[in-house]
């Protein structure tokens, strides 16, 4: 019994300290985005004593923090969806479709994960510019595709396996096209794991900053983190606002995981198991 205890307490206390290390950040951010200048220059690490809102209201219209939302929202929506549909289709096929060099095709896209995107950022820039994309919603967009729809593939085309051939089998016996197995059988039962992805996908594209500072150059077309980092530039000398700033972006995140992070769990573990 002693030693049940014991063990247990070996992973609480560590898991404990992770959890405070993890929150710690998020509620020093909001005490100083709830501070004056001088209540900052004074004592950075004491409570705010009074909630000091108008810096959140200058970070939301001064700074433009409502525009570069709203250029989030249009991108991560588009991207996520085009990565769902090419996902699925690519799963189902590679997972339940024998056709020649199907297997060297998943190694591939398996291989395509361990490529930093530093490596292709170059020739990336140079393919986007040639195709004037740069500087516009398609271009971002098709750069996320690109850049993770290797790791859709990898996690749908692991969850389809899971899923019997015999129920293929049978839906195909009944007079249903490929097409019509994908639409009626697939994605119904894939729906799990197309939530579950499509919210890893939605926070890895809200999260970015590289990709979305290479394609978007000019300040009309920021995405919400990026248009964060110029606000460190704009506000060094006011921190409040900077943080301010840094809070507006990491709500939306941090709402998604809290209402979701069962999906994002099953998400990160899909396909793991057979059955």
């Amino acid at each position: 019994m002693r030693g049940t205890r014991r063990s247990t307490w070996v992973v609480a206390v560590p898991m404990a300290l992770l959890a405070l290390a993890t929150v710690y950040p998020l509620l020093f951010t909001a005490n100083v985005a709830l501070k004056t200048r001088r209540d900052y220059i004074l004592d950075r690490f004491s409570l705010t004593r009074s909630l000091h809102w108008d810096n959140l209201t200058t970070a939301w219209t001064s700074v433009g923090m409502d525009r570069y939302l709203v250029n989030s929202l249009i991108v991560v929506a588009a991207s996520v969806a085009l990565l769902l549909l090419f996902g699925s289709m690519a799963g189902f096929a590679l997972s339940h479709l024998r056709f020649r060099g199907s297997r060297a095709v998943f190694l591939g896209c398996l291989a395509a994960l361990f490529i930093p995107f530093q490596v292709i950022m170059v020739p990336l820039a140079r393919v986007m510019a040639d195709g004037g994309l740069i500087d516009t919603y398609p271009g971002l967009i098709l750069a996320y595709v690109a850049q993770f729809l290797p790791f859709t593939i990898f996690l749908m085309t692991s969850y389809y396996s899971t899923i019997p051939g015999e129920i293929l089998d049978a839906a195909r016996i009944d007079g249903n096209t490929v097409y019509g197995v994908y639409r009626r059988i697939m994605l119904p039962m894939g729906a799990p794991a197309l939530l579950s992805v499509g919210i890893l996908n939605a926070l890895f594209c809200w999260n970015d900053v590289l990709i979305s500072l290479l394609m978007m150059p000019s300040a009309e077309h920021r995405t919400l983190m990026v248009g964060v980092t110029s606000l460190r530039g704009q506000y060094s000398d006011d921190i409040p606002t900077f943080a301010s700033g840094v809070l507006i972006a990491a709500l939306p995140v941090l709402v998604i995981y809290l209402f979701f992070q069962r999906q994002i769990a099953a998400g990160v573990t899909a396909g793991s198991t057979k059955g």
